[in-house]
């Protein structure tokens, strides 16, 4: 998407449109209603609890739309948005109730490193929170969906909330990664969109769902590394990033169940049905014995 260039002349113009103007133009009334939307889905999906979470937009090269602090994403309106300079300061409103989130200085450092992503959406969803507490990435290889649209989700080690260090963190992975799980924190995405930053959410939080659930199953399979290349090739095409298309062998090299059992069990073959057949056949042959020996 191309953003509107920034030329200012003086500290409230762009574009040659007084910043107010801008602010309450048709474009950005928009971006605002797709804001409130996306913070609506967060919160029905339960996303983000209380006033958790936040979003922003890329309004201008030098413009950002910011969600404010202390308020539940699940119930903004338009005039709740905050518009935001690249160096964090708060240009509109000037007064008020509303002020933007503590942590855009987070979303800054995705925008910095990223010139093409327009929107960042920040949640803190129970099943990519789950990897998030115990700092595990969710290993890949098991839904072709995932691999296309998300692919590797990398965790930046813990850092306090808002800080300098977690926009430090995060910086070097965003080029190469559209989801990132913040150590004992959460997780934030990029996209194209603010549409598309929270389908990253929710494309993430299902694909750990799903690997939690897939736990209390028998057996386990992947999607073999030869077929891997052809979905990476499909997400070049994209022209979606990931750090795979470098080392596709060595990124792929682990196994997934392997990993979620903490490297204590390989991946199943086969059925463990068959073994616990086995075993309760055993069992009622020894008590069918033990009743016999007693008759």
């Amino acid at each position: 998407m191309a953003f509107p260039s920034k030329n200012i002349s003086s500290g409230n113009q762009i574009l040659g449109i007084d910043d107010e103007e801008f602010f309450h133009s048709e474009h950005a009334t928009q971006l605002k209603q797709e804001i409130c939307e996306m913070g609506r889905r967060l919160w029905l999906r339960q996303y983000c609890e209380a006033n958790g979470g936040n979003l922003s937009c890329r309004l201008a090269e030098d413009r950002f739309l910011v969600t404010p602090t202390g308020v539940s994403k699940g119930f903004m309106s338009p005039e709740m948005l905050c518009l935001v300079d690249g160096q964090g300061n708060q240009v509109l409103p000037e007064s008020g109730p509303w002020r933007r989130s503590t942590e855009f200085f987070t979303h800054l450092a995705i925008y910095e490193a990223v010139p093409g992503a327009f929107s960042v959406c920040h949640a803190h969803p129970c099943h990519a929170g789950a990897f998030a507490i115990k700092q595990m990435e969710p290993p890949g290889r098991l839904i072709p969906e995932m691999e296309i649209f998300v692919g590797r989700v990398p965790v930046a080690a813990y850092e306090t909330p808002g800080s300098p260090a977690i926009a430090a963190s995060i910086a070097p992975l965003a080029p190469k990664h559209q989801a990132i799980l913040l150590g004992l924190h959460g997780l934030i995405c990029w996209g194209t969109s603010v549409e598309d930053a929270y389908f990253k959410v929710e494309i993430t939080d299902t694909y750990c769902r799903t690997l939690l659930l897939a736990l209390a199953l028998p057996g386990g399979a992947a999607i073999p590394i030869e077929k891997m290349q052809a979905l990476l090739d499909r997400k070049k095409g994209f022209g979606l990033p990931d750090s795979r298309f470098e080392s596709l062998a060595e990124a792929c090299r682990a196994d997934p169940w392997e990993c979620l059992a903490g490297g204590k069990e390989p991946i199943a073959k086969k059925s463990q049905l068959p073994d616990l057949e086995r075993l309760i056949e055993k069992i009622v042959k020894k008590i069918l014995s033990e009743v016999a020996r007693e008759k």
